[in-house]
């Protein structure tokens, strides 16, 4: 993760603690790159040393040395960059677990690691740094612990819970609404699901259960009759409104009467070799008769087309 670079060398465009934490990194990494440069250069001093002795080699002899040094040098080297990309990591780390202490996402750019112009910018950074004979120490570089956010952090971090209260106290009056509206629906379907029930529970107090559905569609109709009646002279929404209650409330009442005619079939079939089938027909003939009764009654209140 490579910040932005200033126009000059010897800076990164950092504060200066961040700028000594830099360079604190950078003389790790030159000390690591140091040894290991020093690790390769003695595996060439010991072949020199151990096979280097005679006067004349043939081709094979000359191959199995530099294939040896091949498979040293390349070890020490695949060693060096597996354990700086560890490093690295770990160096990450202790930034990403910092930032999350406060609740902050930090976030990389992969792609400037390749920038060519800011690498030439950081080698000249180093180069100032390390090679100039009048750089002193700062007690700055010899801390090994990140330092913790200053006040900035907190400031941002009270403005996100700020932006999260608000956020939920909106959530909280929404919720309210469609639990107002959920709890009405439910109602609603609890009072539908009770009167299919009730006329699907046609056995033994079958008269009483008809007698008290059509009481109910009864007054059901009466009451939006006093209601349409009431706001006939209203605006045209209201009047569109109490039309399709109207129509919601036939379209009841034939599901009513279409369920009491199953009702008549069944039990039609059930008491038609009783004694009691004759009295249970002229039940039903007079249920019919109410239901006509109500149809018209209710057609009068039916809007002109």
């Amino acid at each position: 993760m490579l910040p932005e670079l200033q126009e000059t060398s010897a800076e990164l465009g950092l504060n200066d603690h961040h700028q000594n934490e830099v360079i604190n990194y950078m003389r790790f990494a030159r000390s690591k790159r140091g040894l290991r440069l020093k690790t390769v250069d003695s595996c060439f001093q010991d072949l020199k040393d151990s096979r280097l002795v005679e006067e004349t080699f043939t081709v094979d002899e000359v191959t199995e040395m530099l294939d040896g040094l091949q498979t040293v040098v390349h070890s020490e080297v695949e060693s060096e960059l597996i354990n700086t990309a560890y490093t690295n990591v770990l160096l990450l780390r202790q930034l990403f677990s910092q930032a999350e202490k406060w609740y902050l996402k930090l976030q990389t750019d992969i792609s400037e690691l390749e920038n060519r112009e800011l690498l030439e910018q950081v080698a000249e950074f180093e180069k100032a740094e390390f090679t100039s004979s009048n750089k002193k120490p700062s007690s700055e570089l010899i801390k090994p612990k990140l330092a913790p956010l200053n006040e900035g952090g907190s400031e941002l971090l009270n403005k996100e819970i700020t932006r999260l209260q608000e956020e939920n106290e909106k959530l909280k009056t929404r919720l309210k609404t469609i639990e107002t509206q959920a709890t009405s629906a439910l109602d609603e379907k609890s009072k539908l699901e009770k009167s299919l029930k009730d006329l699907q529970m046609i056995q033994g107090d079958q008269k009483t259960n008809v007698t008290q559905d059509i009481s109910e569609l009864e007054d059901t109709v009466s009451a939006l009759r006093c209601q349409f009646e009431k706001t006939l002279n209203d605006s045209t929404a209201n009047q569109k409104f109490l039309e399709e209650n109207l129509v919601m409330t036939k379209h009841d009442l034939l599901k009513v009467q279409d369920q009491l005619s199953t009702a008549e079939k069944e039990l039609e079939k059930k008491f038609q070799q009783t004694a009691a089938f004759r009295n249970m027909k002229e039940i039903l003939t007079k249920k019919n008769e109410q239901i006509k009764d109500l149809r018209r009654r209710l057609s009068r209140y039916e809007p002109d087309d």
